[in-house]
């Protein structure tokens, strides 16, 4: 986002000095009377984990997709974040000891790959119910799906690691540590493009164990999920050793992609597999897997099978068994019909179920945790201020209203003060989940806000009036980026013109540009992207096609208008290419870097407000694992660039991701696993 977009109008005028003033007059201490101060929305966002605790009926955890982990102590009704000043970002899994539920392993990185996912940090535990934490390692895993801890053995705990979302890495498969972490060795490994999507112990026999071990890849435009290396195993020692179950009596054949995996702890011979296949759907096993029976083929629970593939098994009833999708659904039959249960949000990722008391449930979706004590009837609301927002806007109001999309939410607008405080009813719509929000500077009650798709909507607030204005009007749902005339990307750029309120742009393939508010639009430019083939094909495959729009690839990012100049328009691809008009769109430019490099997205162009040729670029490149985030500038109008990095943390980009200071972590060692001490 840009320093214009983000930054509240306070702060704006003490980070731009008046023309007159020379450089070297900043103050240090303007900051020093500026505090941080939480205004909302107190509406949940994305959750992936969620964990509690059978000896207490009313403490819960939940891991968010951007904030660390949350705690509560009161039934769900309210939460604390416990990791703020030890780590954060996305977290995959949780585990909470049985025999002592002050001690809790957390697993960073997310299970869910999506085409903007971060990754984590390895492993972390806490002994004191989320007062201190310590890292314990495996950060190289990058993405962690699930953490097993030994039911009476604190100290045993296993890891199913993915690795690296978007390139091969040796660091996947199943870890595991009979030292509370302080060593790990990796005991199931199948390739170094084959991670661990789903673990589940034999709550009888914590010696037995089932992985389902999964091939995928993420790519900007596209998520291969599945291959060779997809599998179900099984360990009758603790992990030690591992037979694979893959080609039993019963089980498809052919490619698998994603498995989740639930082992009856009231019938613990009975064991589910929910499979990603051609023939995938639930498969069912009465003999600890020896053979299987195909109990159910319901698309319902395959949707955007590399998104969820979760079961979970009821602790008293052989025959419930539980599975998560973009709804959440219940079975009582043993697996062979599922009913939707409602549930207080839609794309369902992750169930804990108490092993005492099978009323007792906390489920996490892209609205965040909500906790049930009567098996699903009634949820907890999900008012934690944990939302991940696109793009953030400010008004003109006085007070000034702030603004930006929630993911799998609306896009709202709201106060950035209020008396007595600011709650979820102070803020209100003026878009879908995506994109960008542009307010009228002449009238901000007039709103343009995008979503997914090129949907685009003009809103008066004033006369409380809705109009679509969708620079094209065709949905693209369920086709290739290829087969459409244009190509909008999932958070498509949006610009009013600093020189005319009535001009708006929206950046497809094509640059489009409106002067009546959306009433008509015309294409101001030719295609400014790479529009390479080999990315423009289906976004999913090669088992599922997962064909939402959500990895259209081959589009404008990033567009900037110059304040100085009328008609000076940057514009930046997500497939690495910059350009340039100085006429209105007339003519451009290629102005792209000779070092770019293939891939690069074009998050962020910022125009300068003093020097028309002038303007900085945010970019990170997706070139094999390389995503290392560099800053550009040009004060030619793009014929020369120089990269900006004085002052920046001394950071090793390589690929896998950015690595900070050398510090101590545990020793790993393992079946393929390299020998690591002091990295």
């Amino acid at each position: 986002m840009s320093v214009r977009s983000l930054c509240f109008p306070a702060v704006v005028l003490l980070l731009v000095p008046a023309r007159s003033a020379p450089a070297q007059a900043y103050d240090s201490t303007v900051f020093a009377g500026l505090t941080w101060r939480e205004i909302g929305i107190f509406r949940g966002g994305r959750s992936v984990a969620v964990a509690g605790s059978a000896a207490r009926p009313n403490e819960y955890w939940f891991g968010t997709t951007g904030g660390g982990v949350f705690k509560s102590t009161d039934g769900g009704n309210t939460w604390l974040p416990v990791t703020d000043k030890y780590f954060g970002g996305t977290i995959g899994a949780i585990g909470v000891s049985e025999s002592n539920p002050d001690v809790v392993y957390v697993g960073t990185g997310e299970f869910p790959i999506r085409g903007n996912v971060s990754h984590g940090d390895g492993v972390w535990k806490t002994t004191d119910g989320g007062k201190t934490w310590t890292s314990l390692g495996l950060a190289e895993t990058q993405q962690i799906a699930r953490v097993r801890v030994h039911p009476s053995n604190l100290d045993i705990v296993y890891v199913a690691a993915q690795g690296h979302a978007f390139g091969a890495n040796p660091e996947r498969g199943v870890y595991k540590t009979s030292d509370g972490g302080k060593t790990w060795n990796k005991v199931l490994f199948r390739n170094d493009s084959t991670g661990a999507a789903d673990l589940a112990l034999d709550p009888s026999n914590p010696n037995v164990l089932y992985a389902g071990l999964w091939q995928a890849v993420r790519r900007p435009w596209t998520l291969v999920s599945g291959g060779a290396g997809s599998g179900l195993f099984k360990s009758t020692d603790g992990g030690e050793h591992w037979t694979e179950l893959t080609k039993n009596p019963g089980l498809p054949t052919g490619l698998w992609g994603n498995i989740g995996i639930a082992v009856s702890p009231a019938k613990p011979a009975r064991v589910w597999a929910l499979i990603e296949a051609d023939s995938g759907g639930v498969y069912r096993s009465d003999d600890s897997g020896s053979t299987w029976k195909y109990v159910n083929s319901e698309h319902k629970l395959r949707e955007r099978a590399w998104y969820y593939s979760k079961i979970f098994a009821d602790p008293k009833d052989s025959n419930t068994v539980w599975a998560v999708n973009t709804n959440l659904y219940k079975s009582t039959d043993g697996g062979v019909t599922f009913k939707h249960v409602v549930d207080p949000h839609g794309d369902n990722h992750d169930l804990w179920i108490s092993s005492n008391d099978p009323n007792r449930l906390i489920e996490s979706n892209d609205g965040g945790p909500n906790v049930s004590f009567n098996g699903g009837k009634t949820w907890t609301d999900q008012d934690v201020a944990t939302a991940q927002f696109y793009h953030v806007e400010t008004t003109n109001h006085f007070p000034y209203r702030v603004c930006g999309a929630q993911q799998d939410n609306s896009g709202v607008c709201g106060p950035s003060r209020w008396p007595g405080g600011i709650d979820r009813a102070q803020w209100y719509d003026v878009s879908g989940e995506s994109g960008y929000i542009q307010v009228r500077p002449d009238d901000p009650d007039i709103t343009f806000g995008g979503d997914n798709s090129g949907f685009l909507g003009r809103v008066d607030h004033k006369n409380n009036t809705f109009r679509l204005i969708s620079p094209w009007p065709d949905s693209p749902d369920g086709h290739a980026a290829a087969e459409g005339k244009y190509r909008f990307q999932w958070t498509a750029p949006l610009l009013i013109s600093p020189h005319d309120p009535h001009v708006l742009y929206i950046g497809g393939n094509v640059l489009f540009k409106t002067t009546n508010e959306g009433q008509s639009w015309t294409v101001v430019s030719p295609d400014l992207t790479r529009h390479d083939p080999t990315t423009l094909g289906p976004s999913g495959g090669p088992i599922t096609l997962d064909q939402t729009t959500a990895e259209y690839y081959g589009t404008i990012f990033a567009i900037a208008e110059s304040p100085r100049v009328k008609g000076l328009i940057w514009a930046g691809s997500d497939d690495g290419l910059i350009h340039l008009t100085r006429d209105g769109g007339k003519t451009w430019t290629d102005v792209t870097p000779k070092a770019f490099g293939d891939f690069t997205r074009v998050s962020i162009i910022e125009a300068s407000h003093y020097a028309p040729g002038t303007a900085y670029v945010a970019a990170n490149r997706y070139q094999l694992e390389d995503m290392a985030p560099y800053i550009w500038k040009t004060t030619d109008y793009g014929r020369s660039w120089s990269k900006i990095v004085k002052g920046l943390p001394a950071t090793e980009f390589r690929a896998g991701g950015a690595r900070g200071p050398r510090t101590a972590r545990p020793v790993v060692r393992g079946h393929g696993a390299r020998r690591v001490g002091v990295l």
